[in-house]
Parts: C-alpha cells; structure tokens; sequence
C-alpha cells in the first residue's frame, strides 16, 4: 500500500475522531458528556473561588454592623480616701469609700454608627451581586469561546474532506494525463495547510475548556463538548426598551448605595463632633460616723472648637464624588448600549445577507465549477479559488455568529433584558 494511501486513510480515521469528539449539535453519543450553559452558570455561581472569597465581605460588614449596635459598657469605680496620712489618719479607721456606676451618653452617635455599618452591608451585598454578574457574565463569555472553536473545529474538518477529496479528483486528472504534476503538488500543499488548521484549533479548544472549568474552580474536565448553536441568532429587542432596563444597571445601584454610605458617614461626622457625656452614680462610706451617702455627678467636655472639621469636609467631598461618578456612569453605560446595539444590529444583518445571498450563490458556483473542472474546462486554480470562497464565506458567517453572541452577552449584562431566539418568540 502507498504513502499516500495511507495518509488518506490516517487523515480520514483522524476526521472522524475529531467530529465525534466536538460535535455537540447535532446526534448524539453514549459516552458524550456535553455541558450546557445554565449547568455551567449554576456551577460557576456555586463555586467560584472569586465569589466565595467576596462572601466573606458581606460576613465582615455584618460583623461590623453588629457592633455598630453595641453601646458602651458601664464602668465601675472605687475610690478610697483619707488613709495611711498622718495624725488621725494615720491609719484606715477614718477612710471614705465611694463605689461609682459610670455611664457614656453618646447623645446619638451610636444609632449613626448603626446607619453607617447598615448602608456599608447593603453596599457590600450590590458589589457582590456585581461580582455574581461579572464572573457569570464571564462564564457565558468563554462559554461561546468554547463553542466557536468546537465550530472552527468542524468546519476546518470539513475543509480537510474537501481537501481530500480534491486531492483524489487531482490526482485522478493527473494519472489520465489530463492535469499537470504541479496541480497535485498544489492541491497537497492545500491539504496540509487545512491539517495544520485543524490541529490549531484542537488545541486552542482544549485551552478553552480548561478555562471555562477553571470558572468554578475545577482543573479536571468532567465534560468534552459544550451544548449550543451558535446559529440560532436572537431577535433584537427595541432600543427603548434596553436603555429604559439600563437604569436598573447594578453599577448604578451601587453609586447609590455608595452616596447613602457617604450620607451616613457625614451624620455620623456631624454627631461626632458632640462630645460625649459621663454620668456616675454611687454609694460613699464615712469611716467615723460610718454613715452611708449617696454622691453622683456629670461630666460634660468642652467644645471649644470642632474637631471634626476636617472629617466633615471629607465626607462632603465624597458625596460630590459619588454625584460625578454616577453621572459618568450613567453616559458611559448609555453610550456603551448604543454602540454595542448599533453593532448586534450590523451582525444580524451581516449574517443574514451571508445566509441568504452569499453562501447558495458562492455553492452555486463551486458545484458549476467542479463540472466544468471535471470536463476539463477550468483549471485546478479556478476550482481552488471557488472553494476557498466558500470557506470563507462560512467563516464569515461563523465569526459573525460568535460576535453576535458575544455583543448579546454584553448587552445582557448592561441592561437585564434577555434576549429571545426566532424559535423561543414563535
């Protein structure tokens, strides 16, 4: 048996490993183990190292909270006086005894420190709702990474087959003499070339399932495909719509919360800067009469200048800042809905036109030029040039496919709205 018969052959057992091994559309296999998108979020969400780790955050600003809540202890004093001196004091028998009780009133403070620590766990609580977006936003991300090289993949398969095939039909030529030897030296370059491709995209499909297991923390795969088309493109919502949800953006949840944070900071500073008052009460024993008196007081510091002046200012400060930010926020997500919508509705179209112009016309055309090819009428280069028009039309349409999703992904996250597929709207 030739080389190159057994190359086709190798080639032709190695295709077909490969299309088992990625296809995740259409069939099915008993031993497949093909992940979908909800299972990969729900995982995500569960355990994600990076969620896990924000948890404890919110486990923090509640124990602050919690102490926020406390007031200061009562202290108990006692003072011995009129002891150990000299003449009738030399000794203990005429000493005074007072046993004090010490309160602070903070005259408000604490329920300020309270609303200071409750606005800081409700802030704590939307940066970690942000972080459970981002990292499933993340997720989703490489979740359609995955699907377009497992995509790549077939379609570089199919252009090994093609390559194949041509190989053959070159080949054929060449032996009946009706084709030159450099034609099959040329249409072999092509297969290797479409091999090499092949095997690129095996590997970077690999990378790509390892990171997104390493979504939720696993560095051993338990899948070897991922569920989806990426075909099925959505229908675009109305743009109203999507800028009327972008307002309950959580970016901008958490500048409020950040500005009530801040709020309460500024009372809490403007409280602090009353003094707090002692009040004791208590007992005194007389040593000679040893009688019983009852001795109580305040103790009321004084304000002679503010000394929270500075933390005031800072504070407004602050509160002017977080104004600002929201404001920027609020163009920048706006701005970004508009151009990432401008460019879902650009691919939608693209693809459309590929669907239903581009791609029968350009088969067209290569089924005519394999006739005429096989009659002798055109040359190898004609037929190649045809062929890898397709390709690339495919091509086209995959990548934009795969940005489509990508643009949906990040509109998704602007705004809340879900998008809806042909088949879900029917």
């Amino acid at each position: 048996m030739s080389y190159r018969i057994m190359h086709s052959l190798g080639v032709c057992l190695f295709l077909s490993i490969i299309c088992l091994s990625v296809h995740a559309q259409n069939g099915s296999l008993e031993n497949r183990v093909a992940l979908d998108l909800s299972e990969a979020l729900a995982r995500t969400i569960a355990n994600n190292p990076d969620l896990t780790a924000s948890g404890y955050q919110i486990e923090a600003a509640e124990g602050m909270l919690q102490q926020a809540g406390f007031a200061p202890n009562p202290e108990l004093g006692v003072v011995v006086e009129d002891v150990f001196g000299s003449g009738k004091f030399r000794g203990a028998d005429n000493a005074q005894t007072t046993v004090t009780l010490n309160w602070v009133l903070e005259r408000g403070k604490r329920q300020r420190r309270v609303d200071a620590a409750r606005a800081n766990v409700s802030l704590r609580t939307i940066e970690a709702e942000i972080m459970r977006l981002d990292v499933a936003a993340q997720t989703a991300r490489q979740f359609i990474i995955c699907l377009a090289y497992q995509a790549r993949l077939l379609k570089a398969a199919e252009a090994v087959s093609l390559a194949q095939k041509t190989v053959e039909a070159v080949r054929m030529r060449v032996a009946a003499s009706r084709a030159l030897e450099a034609d099959l030296a040329r249409s072999e370059a092509d297969l290797a070339r479409a091999e090499l491709m092949l095997e690129d995209y095996q590997h970077e499909l690999s990378a790509a399932y390892h990171k997104l297991s390493a979504q939720w923390g696993q560095t051993q795969l338990d899948f070897n495909s991922v569920a989806g088309d990426l075909n099925q493109l959505p229908v675009a919502e109305p743009f109203e719509k999507l800028l009327a949800s972008a307002e309950t953006n959580p970016e901008l949840i958490r500048f409020v919360s950040q500005q009530r944070l801040d709020e309460s900071k500024l009372l809490l500073a403007q409280e602090s800067a009353k003094p707090s008052w002692e009040v004791y009460t208590g007992l005194r024993r007389i040593g000679v009469s040893e009688d019983m008196a009852f001795v109580g007081g305040i103790k009321i510091p004084l304000t002679i200048r503010n000394q929270n002046q500075g933390k005031i200012l800072e504070t407004r400060a602050n509160i002017a800042q977080t104004e600002a930010e929201t404001t920027a926020a609020s163009i920048r997500i706006q701005t970004s809905l508009y151009v990432l919508y401008q460019e879902l509705l650009h691919d939608l179209h693209i693809a459309e036109r590929l669907v239903q112009d581009v791609i029968p016309l350009i088969q067209r055309a290569l089924a005519d030029t394999q006739r005429a090819y096989e009659l002798g009428r055109y040359r190898y280069t004609e037929l190649s040039d045809v062929q890898a028009e397709l390709l690339e039309a495919n091509n086209d349409l995959l990548e934009v496919s795969v940005d489509a999703h990508r643009l949906i992904i990040e509109i998704e996250r602007l705004t809340g709205v879900r998008f809806t597929s042909p088949a879900q709207s029917q």
